[in-house]
C-alpha cells in the first residue's frame, strides 16, 4: 500500500516571489527515497484560514502532512496557534523546549526576551522535535491516524531536523514500500518523435513500471518508476525493460540517472585517449563552462579559444579574411575554420566550435537571430551542423553548447 504525503509551505515572503521555495523539493526527494509519494505540494500565505483549510483538506488526501514555514516569535507566525485551534488545545509553555532556547541564546550571549520564550510554547498534543540549529522547535502530532509535522521554514534547520529525527520516526511508524525510479536520458530528438518511435515499448510495459517523458533543453529523460518490497527485484525488472527500449532508441540514449552530456563526452574522450579544445563566438566561453564543470576534465580538455571579435577568428584560429568577407562570420565555412583552427593552435584530438546570432538583434533576413553554426575538427574530417533556435539569447546559448557536445558524442560513440 501506498503511504502518501502532503506538503504545505508557509509564507507570504514566498507568494510574492521574494524567497525561493527549496524547501518542498528537497523534502519530496528525501520522502521518495523512503519509500513515501508525496501526492500534493501546497504554498499558502500567513493567515489563519489558508492554514486551518489547508490542514483539513490534506488530512482527509494524505497519510502524512508536512508543514514548514511561521514558527517564529513575531505576531505573522502563525502555525503553532492555528495548529492548536485545529486540534483544540491550548498553548503551554513547554519545560525541555524552554531549556534548549535559553541553552542557545547562552551560547551566543544573547538577551533572552520574553518574545522569545514564547517559541517554547507548544499545542499540548505534540511531541515536541528539537531544533539543534535554531530556536524554533519542530511539532509531531498524530491524530486521526494522520501524521502532521511542522517544521521552521530555515532550510538548513528544517534538513537537519528531517535527517536525524523525522525521517527515521516516519520509517519507525509506517511499513513502507520500496520506490525505485531509473531514468533513461536521451538527445538529439524530440518529445514527440521519441514518443512514436518507442511506441511498440511503451505499449508493452508492465503494470508495476511506470512512464513519465520529461523533456527539457534539447533532451527528453524517460523516468521509469516501480514500486515494490525488494529493491533488487525492481532493479532487475528495469534493466531488462531497458535492454528491450534499446532495441527502439538505442542511438538515442547517451546516459542513465545523474550522466550529463558533458560528463559522458568526457568518458569516451578518456575511453580513446583523445583531447579536446573548444573555438567559441556566439557561447562566449559558454561550452568550455560545461565541459569544465566535469571533475577530472583537465585529462582531457585543454582549453578554450572565445574569438568574439572577427580580428581575433582571424589571428588566433586562421580563420580566412577572405572566407569572413565572403560568407560572413556566421556561415559553414567560418565555423569549419574557426574549428580547424582551434584544433591546431591547441594541439588537440578534437575541436568544437560555434559562430551564430545568439540574440535579440543582430539578425537579418538571410540569418535570422538564432543562426547558429557548429563544428567539429576530427584528425579525419571536420562535421558541421546549422541550428535554427529561438530569439532568447540566453537560452540559444545554452542550446548551441548541448548541440555541439551532442555532435561531439555521436562522433565518439
Amino acid at each position: 500500500m501506498n503511504i502518501t504525503a502532503q506538503i504545505i509551505t508557509i509564507g507570504d515572503e514566498i507568494l510574492y516571489g521574494q524567497t525561493t521555495d527549496t524547501n518542498a523539493q528537497w523534502m519530496s526527494s528525501q520522502l521518495d527515497s523512503i519509500g513515501i509519494k508525496v501526492t500534493e505540494r501546497l504554498t499558502i500565505g500567513d493567515t489563519r484560514q489558508a492554514i486551518l483549510e489547508a490542514l483539513a483538506n490534506a488530512e482527509k488526501k494524505a497519510d502524512i502532512v508536512l508543514l514548514t514555514g511561521g514558527l517564529g516569535p513575531t505576531e505573522d507566525d502563525l502555525t503553532k496557534p492555528c495548529l492548536a485551534e485545529y486540534f483544540k488545545v491550548a498553548l503551554e509553555e513547554h519545560k525541555e523546549a524552554l531549556d534548549d532556547i535559553t541553552r542557545l541564546f547562552k551560547k551566543y550571549k544573547f538577551e533572552l526576551t520574553p518574545v522569545n520564550k514564547l517559541q517554547a510554547h507548544l499545542p499540548t498534543n505534540c511531541t515536541k522535535i528539537t531544533n539543534k540549529l535554531g530556536t524554533a522547535p519542530g511539532m509531531w502530532f498524530f491524530e486521526n491516524n494522520t501524521v502532521f509535522v511542522a517544521m521552521p521554514g530555515v532550510p538548513f534547520e528544517m534538513k537537519a531536523m528531517m535527517r536525524s529525527q523525522i525521517l527515521p520516526k516516519l520509517q519507525e511508524q509506517f511499513n513502507l514500500p520500496v520506490i525505485y525510479h531509473k531514468v533513461v536520458k536521451t538527445i538529439g530528438i524530440g518529445e514527440s518523435w521519441l514518443a512514436d518511435k518507442i511506441a511498440p515499448w511503451a505499449q508493452q510495459l508492465p503494470k508495476t513500471i511506470q512512464l513519465a517523458y520529461l523533456p527539457s533543453l534539447r533532451e527528453v529523460k524517460l523516468r521509469l518508476t516501480s514500486t515494490g518490497s525488494a529493491l533488487k527485484t525492481l532493479q532487475l525488472e528495469t534493466r531488462q525493460q531497458i535492454d528491450d527500449l534499446k532495441k527502439y532508441a538505442g542511438s538515442y540514449i547517451y546516459g542513465y540517472d545523474n550522466d550529463t552530456i558533458e560528463s559522458v563526452t568526457g568518458q569516451l574522450l578518456l575511453a580513446n585517449l583523445a583531447s579536446l579544445g573548444t573555438a567559441e563566438s556566439c557561447t562566449g566561453g559558454y561550452l568550455a563552462h560545461l565541459i569544465t564543470s566535469v571533475p577530472g576534465s583537465s585529462a582531457y580538455f585543454k582549453g578554450s579559444i572565445i574569438a568574439y571579435a572577427n580580428q581575433v577568428k582571424e589571428q588566433q584560429l586562421g580563420v580566412s579574411p577572405t572566407t569572413l568577407a565572403t560568407h560572413g562570420a556566421v556561415s559553414k565555412q567560418t565555423a569549419i575554420e574557426m574549428a580547424q583552427g582551434a584544433r591546431q593552435q591547441l594541439n588537440t584530438t578534437y575541436a568544437l566550435a560555434t559562430t551564430g546570432i545568439a540574440g535579440p538583434d543582430g539578425g537579418t533576413p538571410d540569418k535570422p537571430v538564432g543562426t547558429i553554426w557548429i563544428a567539429l575538427a576530427t584528425p579525419a574530417t571536420t562535421h558541421t551542423k546549422l541550428l535554427s533556435l529561438s530569439t532568447e539569447r540566453s537560452l540559444n546559448i545554452q542550446a548551441t553548447a548541448k548541440a555541439a557536445l551532442t555532435l561531439l558524442w555521436q562522433t565518439l560513440k
